[in-house]
């Protein structure tokens, strides 16, 4: 092998390890965002902004000092949330 072909190679490595530690699974992702501001879009279409205090494997969700948005207009407030995981569409993080 020639040193060319070992540099090419080793760029590989390198490349495949930078792509490798890009990589952020969903479990990461909502490690990262507890106790933290989020978004919660239902399958409703109405959305639940708040911190999220704690969630499980079916995704029910508990959040803390949560608003409640239907059609992007501010209905209630509420101290604590609790949604079942079944009307969860997404969640995303916000930056407050």
């Amino acid at each position: 092998m020639s040193a060319e072909e070992a540099a090419n190679d080793a760029n590989k490595a390198t490349e495949g390890e930078v792509v490798e530690q890009n990589k952020r699974s969903p479990s990461d992702f909502l490690k990262d965002v507890l106790g933290r501001p989020v978004n919660v879009r239902l399958n409703s279409g109405t959305d639940y902004r708040g911190v999220l205090a704690c969630l499980d494997g079916y995704m029910n969700i508990a959040m803390e000092q949560t608003e409640e948005y239907v059609d992007g207009q501010l209905k209630s407030k509420y101290g604590d949330c609790f949604i079942r995981g079944n009307n969860v569409l997404y969640i995303s993080s916000q930056k407050r």
